[in-house]
């Protein structure tokens, strides 16, 4: 199969619906305040610790209207049980947001990765909450005035945005079901495996189902647009870029025909292309980003128009920094590139 394959077709799940994907797994689709505006979110029949229900996979921000279409799900697509399990792929606002809200709601225990549920406890803390989030704060901001971003307007409204990750994740549970890479368990009678996955998140969990064909890949293989691969100011030096591509090679050993569950867009098949597609992406753009190099010293900043070739508002801007450092401090651990600080203290990087 040389291409991608949408099986469900433009057939989505309606607000506060469920669509059935397999025997025993549903979609539901979810709002999002952003210009990526849903999630994908999946319920599968279980029996848990002698509960009958659903296991739920991620969860959607935390604000007034998930939790409406979540209640019009509870009544009407649930078949009258309880949600007994609540896994959550990684970190982010729309994957755990209202994880403590469901997990309080249906008494149902979280299970995650240790590293996503450590990061996303210190971020809502007072402690992470005085830094700012990976998106906003005064570190967000500090670091990305070391890789050219000056504007004073874009720098003062990153400052203000140090709440961005607790307004969206105002809670976690206190206590979790850690999950880690080769993991094997049972949801309704049929075994899955967690597959890790680096660069996007600490610590993603994807989960493959070899009975039923089904992979829930999360945020590490979408089938229309790359996921953010950033540098953030709490590891400076950081290539999560290297740990993506790695990851991505990884998951060659599931079926190429799979069925390929995302969080974004629809459900797919074609599992090396979308791979081969990605890969092919970040090259590149690490080309491209070779050829700025050469020409002179260049900033994150100064490479954005090169890898982004659209307008951005300020939220799509803070990712888009992220993912341009990343690229030059993966060609740079690379060896490909050096990198000074300038006497303005500005970090640019050269061949």
């Amino acid at each position: 199969m040389q291409t991608i394959d949408y099986p469900f077709l433009d057939e989505l799940p309606g607000s506060g619906a469920t669509k059935e994907l397999a025997p025993g797994i549903k979609w539901v689709r979810m709002p999002l305040p952003f210009a990526l505006d849903h999630i994908n979110l999946w319920l599968i029949r279980d029996c848990f610790e002698g509960r009958e229900g659903w296991t739920l996979v991620d969860c959607g921000v935390a604000n007034t209207a998930t939790k409406d279409l979540w209640e019009i799900i509870f009544k009407n697509e649930l078949d009258g049980l309880p949600i007994v399990r609540v896994i959550v792929t990684h970190m982010h606002p729309d994957h755990l947001g209202l994880a403590s809200w469901l997990c309080h709601r249906w008494q149902a225990p979280l299970w995650m990765t240790m590293t996503d549920y450590v990061l996303a406890k210190w971020l809502i803390s007072p402690a992470g909450s005085s830094q700012g989030s990976m998106a906003g704060g005064g570190g967000a901001a500090d670091h990305f005035l070391k890789h050219g971003l000056s504007d004073p307007s874009d720098i003062e409204k990153i400052r203000a945005r140090a709440d961005y990750y607790s307004r969206m994740v105002p809670d976690v549970p206190m206590d979790f079901r850690r999950i880690m890479d080769g993991d094997q368990f049972m949801i309704g009678g049929k075994t899955w495996e967690v597959f890790a996955g680096y660069g996007h998140a600490p610590e993603h969990a994807c989960l493959w189902s070899e009975a039923q064909q089904v992979f829930i890949s999360g945020d590490m293989v979408l089938p229309r647009i790359s996921t953010n691969v950033s540098v953030f100011a709490t590891e400076p030096d950081a290539d999560p870029l290297g740990l993506y591509l790695s990851s991505l090679e990884s998951y060659r050993c599931l079926p190429h025909d799979a069925l390929v569950l995302p969080s974004h867009g629809k459900p797919f098949k074609g599992l090396h292309y979308r791979i081969g597609q990605l890969k092919e992406h970040h090259q590149e753009r690490l080309a491209e980003t070779k050829l700025a190099c050469q020409k002179e010293p260049i900033t994150a900043r100064d490479l954005i128009p090169i890898l982004f070739k659209r307008e951005l508002d300020l939220h799509q801007l803070t990712f888009a920094m992220g993912e341009a450092i990343a690229h030059l401090n993966h060609l740079w651990r690379e060896g490909i590139l050096r990198r000074e600080v300038s006497s303005d203290g500005v970090t640019r990087f050269f061949c």
